[in-house]
């Protein structure tokens, strides 16, 4: 067999994906995660999709071939990093000011992660595009901040709740809507960082 007889079928579908536009594969993009957010994962259909963005359900099956690749693509081209930049000259003002990021922005995300649900767990592509676009950035941006406070010699490197503080973070997000029905907002973060992060680090 050749290779061009082996690689016919790969060529012939990427000569059939028709070119979006920039703003036209956003809209699909948020059409998905809006609807994975109001039904849950397993209830979208790229047919439901279609219907909401008034296209064929071949289109998105030319630029997509699965929900999960679908899936997959709209969660990274929301890649962003909400952390990043925030310094204020001290650990404790840091994790103040990630407490209020987090409230400000978590609230959307937070759904979209209860609704991927079982689905991130049985799926290693949506798991890695999850971690690639919302989780990652963030312990990453957390870790620098960490660092600088060892830096300055605000808390001594090999203080054992240091590699915990991103998970904690992480957790109340997405433990209150679950244990308490209410997302974790902004005041709350706030609350828990001074009563829980800070005097564990002897920064309160």
């Amino acid at each position: 067999m050749t290779s061009q007889a082996a690689d016919g079928p790969e060529t012939a579908v990427a000569s059939r994906r028709s070119k979006l536009t920039p703003e036209r594969e956003q809209e699909f993009f948020d059409a998905v995660l809006e609807q994975i957010r109001a039904c849950g994962y397993d209830s979208v259909t790229m047919e439901g999709v279609a219907a909401t963005t008034r296209c064929s359900k071949s289109t998105l099956y030319r630029q997509w071939r699965t929900k999960p690749q679908f899936v997959a693509a709209a969660l990274r081209a929301r890649r962003s990093v909400r952390f990043a930049g925030i310094d204020t000259g001290s650990l404790a003002g840091d994790l103040r000011e990630v407490a209020r990021h987090a409230g400000e922005g978590y609230v959307l995300e937070g759904r979209l992660f209860q609704a991927l649900g079982h689905a991130v767990v049985q799926d290693e592509e949506l798991r890695a595009a999850l971690r690639d676009a919302l989780v990652d950035p963030e312990i990453d941006a957390l870790k620098v901040m960490i660092d600088r406070g060892v830096a300055r010699g605000e808390v001594p490197a090999d203080h054992p709740a240091l590699e915990f503080i991103p998970a904690q973070i992480f957790g109340v997000l997405r433990a209150r809507p679950v244990l308490e029905g209410q997302d974790a907002d902004e005041t709350y973060i706030i609350k828990f960082i001074e009563a829980a992060v800070l005097p564990t680090l002897g920064l309160a």
